[in-house]
């Protein structure tokens, strides 16, 4: 499987078992990305799911536009969102439409990279297990530039962060508390599909040792009625 494969599938476990209900549910998966995110899982399993991303595949249930444009026809049960809020160029504007899209009662489900946790000790271990034979990666990308940088990790990072716009897990999370009523908030293994010979069981068994700080924050919230 591909690294955006291997991702889906280890996510797609707490996106299941977060759904309130049996099949149907209406749920729209926010920037699904050109395999099609989540909605692939979800429509086998009887939900009417549809996936909004400029990049998403060709067929019914995947318009291909950028959230912020589209006009959906109903409201939903559930919105979905995988590592697609850190960079988007508006994100008060996208959790009002989260609300906006969202039937009263649903819930919204996020995961996302916490970029802001990357310190030295973690980005080391993953470059100890970055595969020289692979096409080169993001992760790649950023030990290239961080060595010709000649700076400290934390000030390149977040040099590098700030250029990209990145928003961080924490502005994330303030912004869903003001909308949602939370009910879930975790973190765990975020950068294990880019790793050479490297499980998500392996990066877990890291955290828990405190060998690296967690990548990827999981977040469940409701809407509030009234």
């Amino acid at each position: 499987m591909t690294p955006d494969e291997v991702w889906l599938t280890e996510a797609w476990r707490f996106v299941r078992a977060q759904f309130p209900a049996a099949p149907p549910r209406r749920v729209l998966d926010v920037g699904c990305g050109p395999l099609g995110g989540f909605v692939p899982m979800l429509r086998r399993e009887g939900h009417d799911a549809v996936g909004v991303d400029p990049r998403a595949p060709d067929g019914p249930h995947y318009p291909q536009t950028e959230f912020e444009r589209y006009e959906p026809p109903q409201e939903f049960d559930v919105v979905v969102a995988s590592t697609s809020l850190h960079h988007v160029a508006d994100l008060d504007e996208v959790l009002d439409k989260f609300q906006a899209v969202l039937a009263p009662g649903g819930l919204v489900i996020v995961v996302e990279w916490a970029w802001e946790r990357v310190d030295e000790r973690t980005v080391r271990w993953c470059f100890a297990r970055l595969d020289p034979d692979d096409e080169p990666n993001w992760l790649h990308h950023r030990r290239d530039e961080w060595v010709e940088s000649g700076e400290s990790w934390s000030a390149y990072f977040n040099a590098w962060a700030a250029a990209e716009g990145l928003h961080s897990s924490q502005r994330i999370r303030v912004g869903l508390d003001a909308r949602f009523d939370g009910m879930v908030s975790a973190l765990g293994p975020y950068y294990f599909p880019e790793l050479a010979h490297t499980t998500v069981s392996d990066e877990q068994a890291a955290i828990d040792a405190g060998v690296i700080r967690a990548g990827a924050t999981y977040y469940v919230g409701r809407t509030r009625i009234g």
